[in-house]
């Protein structure tokens, strides 16, 4: 099936060729079908154009004085790319930064698995013919190709921990053709998650949220073992212990554990009532014993304000206790903090700022209230704590493995640890952060986690391939959507765009005159374009973030 595109278009009207009408291009066969449309003019480089075929939509893109055609939508969470950044060969969702090779339709930043169906390209007197295959119309995403594991090939790589980092690891060893068995342990009682979404929609049944079905890993011979935790490692004769008893051999090995939600300390954080945000269990328990209750949340940070969202229009009342003047105040600054603040007041969340609890009090064994260091107390059925979260590393206590102070386990660009064959990526590492002169970070992002494990399965197939990603992330409030690419710790200055009294603006983090990282709200795709800049390098300066021309951001 043809469809024929000369420039700015929307829609491809089909013509039947058996009735002589439209003109294929040469050498096809005459019982295929053509789009033909009209056009004004044609795309210039480094535009993009929404064209719809057949109620399905297709990205046309031209870069160089080349066209080519990949599906429209990202194939995270189907945002429309159209909106995205268009950066050299490569286009980055405006969203969530997950970025495509729009010659392949290939993924190549995260979030997301999967890559975009491309769609062969022929320019021929002054027309552009998409070639699409009819059966992939309403398909707009699709598997990287995979092999499985070869009988008889004994090699083993054992990837422990349940998230994206191992996910990403075991598709991309399978993607370039790795034939032996892999083995992934998970102590969480599902297949990989889509984790983001707990603290933003904590009702959601688990189906909803797999990244995979049960049936992809039989598919391509990945071993998922669930309800298992590693208890120790042994590099030396190449073992993994497990909670159950069990030894197993590796030839390589992954640690990818993550972090684990800090508890509360204080006097009665044992009570029923208490609880923290850890698991797709913990997610739904937290959501029914709240309905129709009273709620304290403790900890104004991302985890903390989102779940505060989440409960304002289902809980009795929600109070927010945080040890700051405004939420955020670290890593976003005072104003979008104050921003966010006034956001959830006005749903009536009561904030407890620049407090802390001292002590849970309960009754016949539950939560009744909470203590402030302000004196204040507020009656509460449930207390959720996000205070923030520690390393999934003490199994590692015996095995030399190094660790930094936060015990976050220490990997180079290739992600390896200090051990040969022993790799480490996601949340649980601390690794060089290339936009930042290789300065060594411990972050919890869900796009670097995936990013991590795609390294670290390249690196153990030799590949000699670093880590280079620019941090991207985002946190959503009512439905509102703050978007976050960079590294902003240290900086001295933030530069606004925009009003954030209006919840319209855009903010630049400024450190030694440059700009390291940005946040926005309704200022897409802005923070998109700014991540591939990072990316390619490019060094952003404090005063062009000061201009009133922002015609360098082509937004």
């Amino acid at each position: 099936m043809y469809y024929s595109f000369g420039g700015c278009c929307t829609k491809a009207i089909l013509c039947d060729m058996s009735q002589g009408q439209g003109q294929a291009p040469t050498g096809q066969d005459q019982d295929q079908v053509t789009g033909m449309v009209c056009l004004e003019s044609e795309l210039q480089d480094g535009q993009m154009k929404e064209v719809e075929v057949d109620e399905q939509k297709i990205l046309l893109v031209r870069t160089q004085g080349l066209y080519s055609a990949v599906g429209s939508k990202c194939s995270h969470y189907g945002a429309p790319l159209i909106k995205g950044a268009l950066v050299g060969d490569r286009v980055r969702c405006p969203f969530h930064g997950a970025c495509f090779n729009i010659k392949t339709g290939d993924i190549e930043e995260y979030p997301g698995l999967d890559c975009l169906p491309s769609y062969k390209v022929k320019v021929e007197d002054g027309k552009v013919y998409v070639s699409v295959n009819e059966k992939s119309l309403k398909v707009y995403k699709r598997v990287k190709d995979m092999s499985c594991r070869v009988s008889g090939v004994r090699h083993t790589i054992l990837l422990i921990g349940g998230g994206p980092a191992s996910l990403l690891c075991a598709e991309t060893l399978r993607q370039n053709r790795y034939e032996g068995r892999i083995v992934m342990v998970t102590r969480d009682t599902l297949p990989p998650i889509d984790k983001p979404k707990l603290s933003k929609a904590m009702h959601l049944e688990s189906a909803s949220l797999l990244l995979r079905p049960t049936d992809f890993f039989q598919q391509y011979d990945i071993e998922l073992w669930t309800q298992k935790e590693a208890v120790s490692v042994n590099p030396v004769e190449k073992t993994v212990k497990l909670n159950d008893g069990s030894l197993h051999y590796y030839d390589q090995l992954l640690i990818s554990t993550g972090c684990r939600a800090r508890p509360l300390s204080c006097p009665g954080s044992e009570l029923e009532g208490v609880r923290i945000l850890q698991s797709y269990e913990d997610a739904k328990e937290i959501h029914q014993s709240c309905v129709g209750k009273k709620a304290v949340v403790v900890g104004a940070s991302f985890i903390g304000m989102e779940v505060a969202s989440y409960l304002a229009d289902k809980a009795a009342s929600v109070a927010m206790v945080g040890n700051g003047s405004y939420p955020f105040e670290r890593s976003l600054g005072p104003e979008i903090g104050k921003m966010t603040m006034q956001m959830l007041e006005e749903s009536k969340v009561k904030f407890y700022m620049n407090d802390g609890v001292v002590e849970i009090r309960g009754e016949n064994g539950k939560v009744k209230e909470v203590v402030l260091k302000s004196g204040a107390v507020v009656e509460t059925d449930v207390v959720i704590a996000g205070i923030g979260v520690i390393p999934n590393s003490d199994f590692l206590k015996e095995s030399q493995v190094e660790v930094d102070s936060r015990k976050a386990v220490i990997i180079d660009k290739f992600m390896r640890t200090n051990i040969p064959n022993v790799f480490g990526a996601g949340d649980v590492t601390s690794f060089p952060l290339t936009i930042r002169k290789d300065q060594r970070v411990n972050i919890g992002h869900w796009q670097l986690a995936s990013a991590h494990g795609r390294v670290a399965a390249l690196n153990m197939l030799q590949k000699q391939i670093k880590i280079d990603s620019v941090p991207f992330f985002w946190t959503v409030l009512l439905g509102k959507s703050v978007r976050y690419t960079g590294y902003g710790e240290g900086y001295t200055e933030i530069i606004f765009k925009g009003k954030v009294e209006e919840r319209k603006f855009l903010a630049f983090y400024i450190k030694d005159d440059q700009v390291v990282a940005a946040a926005s709200l309704m200022f897409d795709p802005a923070v998109a374009r700014l991540a591939e800049m990072m990316s390619n390098g490019l060094v952003i300066t404090k005063a062009q973030a000061q201009s009133d021309d922002l015609s360098w951001l082509k937004m």
